[in-house]
């Protein structure tokens, strides 16, 4: 079954472990397109960030990042605005970068999932 021919609720099994992570991480951390995929061992970033661009609307996207810590282009204002509410650490931007916009600190900011709880994929 394709997923044009899915039900308009049903997600992909994929899709669905992939947000259930992103509903995990804790407010004012992040974790990677990659890190997802290596939390659940399979698939890879672009598999994560495709889910996402599709699906990730209903869960807290700004918390799922490049892992440069650069923000989703088009996204910006509004990930900066939940990135401050929930007290994301934040590197300013240099000058020479476009629109001047701070990225997430992945040093500080990154979450590694801590303990899986059972039955966690």
């Amino acid at each position: 079954m394709s997923e044009e021919s899915l039900p308009a609720d049903a997600l992909p099994e994929y899709a669905e472990r992939v947000l259930e992570v992103a509903e995990l991480i804790p407010p004012g951390r992040v974790m990677t397109y990659g890190d997802i995929a290596e939390w659940l061992e399979e698939g890879g970033p672009r598999q994560v960030g495709r889910v996402m661009a599709l699906y990730g609307g209903a869960v807290p996207w700004w918390r799922v990042t490049r892992s440069d810590g650069t923000l989703l282009p088009g996204h910006e204002l509004d990930a900066m605005a939940q990135y401050r509410s929930e007290g994301t650490p934040l590197k300013d931007a240099s000058r020479s970068a476009e629109g001047h916009l701070p990225r997430v600190d992945m040093r500080r900011a990154r979450w590694d999932g801590g303990e899986r709880t059972e039955g966690h994929t």
